[in-house]
């Protein structure tokens, strides 16, 4: 029996004892030399009539997006005949529904009061905030909390322009997909990803899979915790709730919500709109910015990547902007569908973060203590 093994995560338990399993290194991603051959073959005898080991690997490849040799027709439906046969016998190990719902439960509330002290809270885990995310594992001693009041990460860079695949970035914010070794199209001043599933993919994969991070989504940031100091405000951490308690707060009763503090919050919620610029329009109506925000001005791609990047910057101590939610600020015009602004706004600001965790907090010193 030929198997064809995908990635396999961390906590992945094999499903039977007795069956060798193949697995990918955690880097780099997608690449042919990642894959190892060993483990493809079950403990039991080989058939008669099974794959030659190079239509095996040819398949192999396919599945892990490697550009490989076609193989042949007849190659492919015996391979399909191998994985039925093995579907038809197989059968999944006992478990009680109860040791389902401790499994969730522990692990969720455990990750919860983890991090009810965090140093870095991420909101929003859009292509700013989980490029932010991705550039902060490789500090591994900097605890990171991202919310994500969707039920899945990822934001409007699922698709590009238009509800379309093709996902287009300006040079030099390619440099993020050749670290995720994100496959793209050169077309000189700029690439093409053919699907921004693809990036959306090996982001989040790359950003949580770290021991770092924590991905805390179907939460809604409500408000941001702050300290008052004698020239404004300090913020210190967010208020938050589950997303679907905070869309009805007009139908029930008060539910209040409870806090995350952190060392540093990076707001990363994107232009406004029914679930946009959030921190934005809180400062606003606190008074931390001025009333009347200039918002984000109308489409112009060759100047609003430019200026999205070089105003990603610490707005109030505490509080980072980055993304889109820069424009709501500044007053940048918006970009459209190209979206190299964003990976590499949500990367600066992550430095931006260790910056300011080293003047607050002494990060890189022997007073560093989390």
């Amino acid at each position: 029996l030929i198997r064809v093994i995908p990635a396999q995560g961390i906590g992945h338990h094999q499903q039977k004892p007795s069956t060798r399993q193949s697995r990918l290194r955690p880097a780099p991603m997608f690449a042919l030399g990642s894959i190892r051959a060993q483990g493809l073959r079950a403990s039991m005898r080989m058939p008669a009539n099974t794959l030659s080991s190079a239509a095996a690997s040819a398949i192999r490849g396919k599945s892990s997006l490697v550009p490989v040799t076609m193989t042949s027709p007849a190659d492919t439906v015996r391979y399909a005949d191998q994985q039925l046969a093995k579907f038809d016998k197989m059968s999944f190990m006992p478990i009680r529904e109860s040791v389902v719902s401790r499994e969730m439960t522990t692990r969720y509330m455990n990750d919860m009061l983890d991090h009810a002290e965090t140093d870095v809270v991420i909101i929003g885990a859009g292509s700013a905030g989980l490029s932010c995310a991705y550039e902060l594992t490789k500090h591994s001693d900097v605890k990171v909390t991202i919310i994500e009041q969707s039920v899945a990460p990822g934001g409007g860079c699922w698709v590009g322009g238009q509800l379309f695949s093709a996902m287009v970035v300006r040079k030099p914010g390619h440099t993020l997909f050749d670290e995720l070794e994100v496959p793209y199209d050169d077309k000189g001043d700029y690439v093409v990803c053919k699907h921004a599933a693809l990036f959306m993919g090996s982001v989040i994969r790359a950003a949580l899979i770290a021991p770092n991070t924590k991905l805390f989504n179907a939460v809604a940031v409500e408000d941001l915790l702050v300290r008052q100091t004698d020239t404004g405000i300090r913020v210190r951490g967010v208020v938050t709730n589950w997303s679907l308690v905070t869309q009805n707060h007009d139908t029930q009763s008060c539910m209040d919500p409870q806090v995350i503090e952190a060392k540093v919050v990076i707001t990363a919620t994107g232009h406004d709109g029914p679930m946009g610029a959030t921190c934005a329009k809180r400062l606003e109506a606190i008074g931390a910015l001025p009333a009347g925000l200039p918002g984000m001005h109308a489409m112009d791609m060759s100047t609003a990547e430019d200026a999205v990047l070089h105003m990603t910057n610490e707005v109030v101590p505490g509080l980072i902007f980055a993304g889109m939610e820069v424009a709501e600020v500044r007053g940048c015009n918006r970009m459209g569908p190209t979206f190299g602004a964003m990976l590499m706004s949500g990367q600066k600001a992550a430095s931006l973060a260790i910056k300011a965790l080293e003047r607050d907090h002494g990060y890189g010193t022997d007073s560093w203590n989390n």
